[in-house]
């Protein structure tokens, strides 16, 4: 009653057994492409881990930068702005790896909650009450008055071009996580378990249990069990194309550190436009949202600060070497990795599955 490894001679096999070695076979299928598929993922999911802790660091960075600026230079407004330099960079963090949200958001939202602080401040550092709905009509009305010119604007442009690259990048390494995964527990037709049987077991029930299948025998056993998996080639190889491309973009002209670390200025140079302008824009603010109430012998409000030049070069040097050195070492490690679907059943059928050394094999019928 055997229905796979059916032979003129005797056998020591049952049909029972032949169950057996079906299970059997599926398991080490799964085990060997694993171990094929091991130390591709393990070099993707340390990247993954590389480039987030690189990226954090870069943020960290650029975040310490943009406060140290509120603390040296603008002084009266630290303590408050420090909240929305938090969310500024927490949102950036999350743009990057994906998230349902924008640049322009986090910028608009960003520079929302400044104009409330610079207004009553730096610009008019007399109120002394700055009620929530004066607060809320200066956060509506900041986009229509424009208070920090064209700086907020080109702070959206500049970090949209740099940060695109590294958000496509983040969800590239996922998704090919994804795809080597998918390819892992990809499932073996029936026809395909019986032909493994075949190959590797059936020699077993004629007592042969050191010969091993001839090469070419298990080149076809196994490119037909994994014709969808090797069918990934075309998608794969543009795949590793597209990880390059971005790799590329990320270093080109419009960089990720470079845009990180302009944040500082960008928004110095907004607010110092906005205290320039500080008397048309009290006379709009009035018109629109009304007089808020004034110390007695009001404060001057002439207290432009030029920026301090932070001296974290070398720190900013080291973290953008490193994030190169990163982007540089993975790239050239995946393009190795191009022919990877292609050749899946030649690296299957390497090592101890097949027999080399030895002018006897089974072909599937018998020992030739």
């Amino acid at each position: 009653d055997l229905q796979i490894c059916q032979h003129r001679a005797p056998t020591c096999c049952t049909k029972k057994m032949e169950e057996s070695y079906q299970a059997a076979v599926r398991r080490e299928r799964t085990q060997s492409i694993q171990a094929l598929n091991f130390e591709l993922k393990y070099m993707i999911v340390g990247h993954i881990t590389a480039f987030q802790e690189a990226f954090e660091s870069l943020l960290r960075f650029a975040e310490n930068r943009t406060s140290s600026l509120f603390e040296t230079a603008y002084r009266p407004m630290a303590k408050e702005a420090a909240e929305p330099v938090k969310e500024l960079f927490t949102d950036i963090s999350l743009y990057i790896l994906g998230a349902e949200t924008t640049v322009e958001s986090a910028v608009v939202r960003f520079f929302d909650s400044l104009f409330p602080l610079v207004y009553s401040r730096l610009i008019n550092p007399g109120i002394t009450d700055l009620s929530e709905d004066y607060t809320e009509c200066l956060r509506l009305t900041r986009q229509d008055i424009n208070p920090f010119g064209r700086y907020s604007k080109n702070m959206v442009t500049e970090l949209s071009k740099s940060l695109w690259a590294s958000r496509m990048l983040s969800q590239a390494l996922s998704l090919g996580i994804e795809v080597i995964n998918t390819t892992e527990h990809a499932a073996l037709t029936k026809e395909c378990s019986k032909a493994l049987v075949k190959m590797q077991y059936c020699p077993h029930c004629q007592g042969l249990t050191l010969i091993r299948p001839c090469v070419g025998y298990c080149l076809n056993v196994m490119r037909g069990c994994l014709a969808s998996v090797s069918e990934l080639d075309a998608q794969w190889r543009e795949y590793i194309s597209t990880l390059e491309y971005l790799t590329n973009e990320m270093a080109a002209s419009h960089d990720l550190e470079i845009a990180l670390t302009g944040i500082r200025n960008s928004i110095n140079e907004a607010i110092l436009h906005a205290q320039l302008n500080g008397p048309q824009l009290s006379a709009t603010v009035d018109k629109v949202c009304g007089q808020p109430k004034q110390q007695e012998g009001n404060l001057s409000s002439d207290n432009i600060v030029p920026m301090k030049e932070a001296t974290e070069i070398q720190t900013f040097v080291m973290a953008h070497a490193s994030l190169n050195n990163k982007r540089r070492e993975f790239i050239n490690y995946m393009k190795r990795s191009r022919p990877f679907y292609a050749s899946i059943a030649e690296r299957l059928c390497d090592g101890d599955l097949v027999m080399r050394d030895s002018s006897t094999c089974w072909n599937g019928e018998d020992v030739v």
